[in-house]
Order: structure tokens, then C-alpha cells, then sequence
């Protein structure tokens, strides 16, 4: 699928949910924050406990999530987590280093099995994977921070809508 094309599938998918507009719009948040912090095979999982302790809808998170970290936004994403990282923890690590394991993590063939792309980032080192870490962490914050108010604005607005027409009817 196309880049576009699957970036609207999932914000379709995101409007079509129903419930509580405060829920969903907590779920939104949970997801965007988790989902711009550079740790892929994880972030599903940390939403999933997230969420329902931030009285977070769950599927409004998960697909928060993959608006935000796709295959389409893996590199940029992981490079500017990079950028903002070393602003902070000024440490000698490649950035060419951390690309070449998220090519393998990302696009090592078949033959590669789930343990061999995580084992790939654990050898990047300690420095690199808090780097990126980091800068995700610092990511999150503003993002965070626009993606709770506005998704409750649209939410609500949504709501609001699907109470007229059901009045109409």
C-alpha cells in the first residue's frame, strides 16, 4: 500500500471509534507518545498496558501508534530521535552504525529470524539504544502535549455530530 493510502486507512479507522471521546482521546495520546519513541518491538506492548492505566481506549492507541511509527516513518523518525539524543547524551556513536542494524532489523531478508533483528539493536551498545531512547523521550513530549487536546477537540466534535443525526433520524 501506498504511503498516503495507509496513513488514511488507519485515521478512517481511528474516526470510526466509538466511546467515550476523554478515553479515546487519552488512547491517542498513550499511542503518539509511545509510538515516537524508537522501540518497535515493543510499542504495541507498552500501549497495551499504558492505555487501561491511563483510562486510555487501547485500539485508539494501537492505531495512534501506527499512524505515527510505520515502516514509512521508521528512518526519519529514528534519525531525528538521533539528532535530538545526541543534543543531550554527547556520546561517540555512528549514525551509519545505527542505520546499517535498522536496515537488518527492517529488511534483513528472510533467513533472519525475530532474535536476530533484536539481537541487532542489543549490539549497537548501550550508548547508541539510550540515544535513541531519549530523543524519543524528548519527541514524545510535545507531541503528547498537541495530541491529547486535539484529538479530545475532534472526538468531541465527532460525538457531538453522531448525536445530531441520531436526533434527526
Amino acid at each position: 500500500m501506498e504511503p498516503q493510502r495507509t496513513a488514511r486507512y488507519y485515521y478512517l479507522k481511528l474516526l470510526r471509534l466509538k466511546g467515550d471521546p476523554y478515553s479515546l482521546a487519552r488512547g491517542v495520546a498513550v499511542g503518539v507518545g509511545v509510538g515516537i519513541i524508537p522501540i518497535v518491538p515493543l510499542q504495541t506492548l507498552i500501549i497495551l498496558i499504558l492505555a487501561p492505566l491511563l483510562r486510555g481506549n487501547s485500539i485508539a492507541g494501537i492505531l495512534a501508534g501506527l499512524l505515527i511509527s510505520n515502516p514509512f516513518t521508521l528512518l526519519p523518525q529514528y534519525y531525528l530521535a538521533w539528532k535530538v539524543g545526541k543534543l543531550i547524551y554527547p556520546v561517540e556513536v555512528s549514525w551509519s552504525r545505527v542505520q546499517e542494524t535498522l536496515e537488518f532489523a527492517f529488511a534483513g531478508g528472510n533467513s533472519a529470524t525475530f532474535g536476530d533483528r533484536l539481537a541487532a539493536f542489543g549490539h549497537l551498545g548501550y550508548e547508541a539504544i539510550a540515544i535513541l531512547i531519549l530523543g524519543g523521550l524528548i519527541l514524545a513530549i510535545p507531541l503528547v502535549l498537541l495530541a491529547y487536546p486535539l484529538s479530545l477537540r475532534l472526538f468531541l466534535t465527532i460525538n457531538r455530530k453522531r448525536r445530531e443525526k441520531h436526533i434527526l433520524s
